[in-house]
């Protein structure tokens, strides 16, 4: 395999300049995004937020920059919609350092609180059997294959709906949602930083890693699955926290979402 330095656009990405970082193959045609400074209202960016493939990629593309991401340090994303919120710029990028202020558990907490005061006593129906009371995140699954393998199989599936390819300077796909700047879940919350710590907790709990993102959806893989009722029912309450709109406007309830992801290798978020 071939062992090629970062070329200078993407050495961009790095606060160190992409130091002693490798690619295994010479990137498509592409170029850097730049987070539009009227959408942030931060001013110019010191960096760019990612790099963008000009044509769609595949899955095996997708998996050899997977697979290379130790030595290159750029975690691959494929993204839907590629001219918004991409090619614009309508990105607002982070520091990945800040996800260590928040936890999964806190998150779904203060989610449940502010939500279960707003609704109806007979809304509560959908989030039983905890009803009002935050049941907190899940056990972890047990793994029942290789984290990378299932995100190359997910990678795989979703790469023939024709998308480009991102590359995001992060030490995992939930630190690349903060540093790339997606704002997919800006309904639901509008700083991205705590809800990459859900993510980041995913990845240790339940082998997620991050696959895809579009305008307004994540697709995770998922190598340890909830492959029992009672335990899907639990993660079905941290993906309601995390996503309200995939249980309320999917199934219309826990038990029924519950149904729909137990054992699944892959989780897919929308918010309206």
């Amino acid at each position: 395999m071939s062992d090629l330095r970062l070329p200078r656009e993407l050495c961009r990405l790095f606060a160190d300049g992409g130091r002693g970082r490798r690619l295994p193959v010479a990137l498509p045609p592409g170029e850097v995004v730049w987070p539009d400074p009227s959408y942030t209202g931060q001013g110019e960016a010191e960096r760019p937020a990612f790099w963008m493939s000009d044509e769609p990629a595949s899955g095996e593309d997708w998996t050899r920059l997977r697979e290379w991401h130790e030595h290159s340090g750029l975690w691959p994303i494929l993204l839907d919609e590629s001219t918004q919120p991409w090619a614009v710029g309508q990105v607002v990028p982070d520091d990945p350092r800040q996800i260590h202020h928040f936890t999964a558990e806190g998150f779904m907490t203060e989610v449940w609180q502010e939500f279960v005061t707003q609704m109806p006593q007979d809304a509560l129906e959908e989030l039983e059997p905890y009803g009002a009371i935050c049941p907190g995140p899940a056990a972890p699954g047990v793994p029942r294959a290789d984290p990378g393998a299932v995100a190359d199989w997910l990678a795989g599936e979703l790469a023939p709906k024709g998308m480009p390819l991102g590359l995001v300077a992060a030490r995992s796909g939930a630190d690349a949602l903060t540093v790339m700047g997606w704002q997919g879940a800006l309904h639901h919350n509008e700083w991205m930083v705590p809800m990459a710590a859900v993510v980041r907790s995913w990845e240790d709990r339940f082998g997620a890693r991050v696959v895809s993102v579009g305008f307004n959806t994540l697709d995770l893989s998922v190598s340890a699955p909830p492959v029992d009722p009672e335990h899907a029912l639990h993660v079905a309450a941290e993906h309601w926290a995390f996503c309200p709109d995939n249980v309320v406007q999917g199934p219309g309830d826990l038990q029924a979402y519950a149904e729909q992801i137990i054992g699944g290798y892959a989780w897919s978020f929308w918010w309206d």
